[in-house]
């Protein structure tokens, strides 16, 4: 839970807002109104400053100066796989298959006492040092700690197949339903179990379409759509590989960021996969700009939260919205020449979003989630309840 537990009235000054609202305004000089968990209104400092100026004087409404910083929504993570952190390192430079059957897999399978629920916890606490305030989890597995983490549950026959001789935690761990009667909608209705009409991994490596074709003899998303698996409400997680290839963005598909796991990608951070969805899609397609910053942003933003349906609560700084906040700061000389003091067409500045999406000096400093503050400061304010046994301790059984 969080140690700054109760919501505060706070209003934040003199900050840079990237609102991806639909009109895409970045106001300069902004500020920005949290009462009651949430987002109560957004304008100019000179605006808003003199207004609430009785109930700062009294102390009902802390002023947080944000000069020369950035506010931004939160984070979405549409594809996150919680208890993998602990994995990280340990199963390198495998090609797809050969990871999930003879390491991961496995790996997972042998987790115990609290390895699932201390990998969970890690997780979040990186996802949120690195401004992610949601995130979808496709598959958490045993012992994760299910009431305290996820938004989605693995569905699947109870047991593996007996002549592969091979554990799989999730045998254990298959009372979704059970889930989601107990858990579903609570802590503020941040808890979804199986919100999602169906998520998947699709496409994700070559091999996918060889099997396809072999089994099914179609593609992957053929397979989806002939089988009824496509929908408003369907999440399809990597999708690499399409065949045929497609401009998903141009077709009007809405494309959203994740990280998976931390074995295969070594990180929660959305950031780095805000950089990297612009610049390897720009170099493959040969055509700068394609994605744009911008549009990257969205992404991870707004896309996300219509991905899961929600984007009429989280994904954007709007009046009323949740107050899922993420407050970075631009340092060094990675960000140069940022300054928000030069944030006009006139004064020739760089451009906010290029600083998000593209700046090596981006420092997440405040993040909160219902109007908590879940990082103040750069530090966590989270606790887990549990003490991680050494890494090296595993029991590998």
């Amino acid at each position: 839970m969080a140690e700054d537990s109760a919501p505060k009235s706070c209003l934040f000054v003199n900050a840079t807002i990237v609102t991806v609202n639909k009109e895409q305004e970045v106001i300069l000089d902004g500020a920005l109104l949290v009462e009651n968990g949430r987002i109560a209104t957004v304008g100019k400092t000179q605006d808003l400053l003199p207004k609430f100026d009785g109930e700062i004087k009294a102390k009902m409404v802390e002023v947080i100066e944000c000069r020369n910083k950035i506010i931004i929504p939160g984070l979405i993570n549409t594809h996150a796989h919680l208890a993998q952190s602990i994995l990280r390192g340990l199963a390198e430079d495998l090609n797809l298959h050969e990871w999930l059957c003879d390491a991961i897999w496995p790996l997972v399978a042998n987790y115990a006492e609290e390895d699932g629920y201390v990998a969970a916890m890690c997780t979040i606490v990186k996802m949120l040092k690195t401004g992610t305030t949601c995130f979808l989890e496709a598959m958490l597995t045993h012992r994760s700690g299910l009431k305290r983490s996820c938004l989605g549950k693995l569905a699947k026959v109870e047991v593996t197949n007996a002549k592969l001789n091979m554990k799989d935690a999730r045998d254990r761990d298959v009372a979704a339903l059970d889930a989601h009667r107990e858990y579903n909608g609570t802590a503020n209705d941040r808890i979804h179990i199986w919100q999602m009409a169906l998520t998947m991994h699709c496409a994700e490596a070559p091999k996918d379409l060889t099997v396809y074709w072999e089994q099914y003899h179609c593609s992957p998303f053929q397979f989806c759509r002939e089988n009824q698996l496509t929908g408003e409400k369907s999440v399809f997680a990597h999708v690499v590989h399409p065949d045929p290839e497609a401009d998903m963005v141009a077709a009007g598909v809405n494309v959203a960021l994740g990280t998976d796991g931390a074995p295969c990608n070594n990180t929660y951070d959305l950031f780095r996969e805000m950089h990297l969805a612009s610049i390897l899609h720009g170099g493959v397609r040969q055509d700068a700009g394609v994605p744009s910053a911008y549009q990257v942003l969205e992404f991870a933003t707004i896309n996300g939260a219509r991905a899961l349906g929600l984007e009429e609560k989280i994904g954007s700084l709007e009046d009323g919205k949740k107050a899922d906040i993420v407050v970075v700061v631009p340092k060094g000389v990675q960000s140069a020449p940022w300054d928000a003091s030069e944030q006009t067409l006139l004064a020739g500045g760089i451009n906010p979003v290029t600083i998000l999406v593209h700046g090596s000096g981006i420092k997440v400093e405040s993040v909160l989630v219902d109007g908590r503050f879940l990082v103040r400061n750069g530090t966590a304010l989270i606790r887990s309840g549990v003490r991680a046994r050494n890494h090296m301790s595993l029991k590998y059984s």
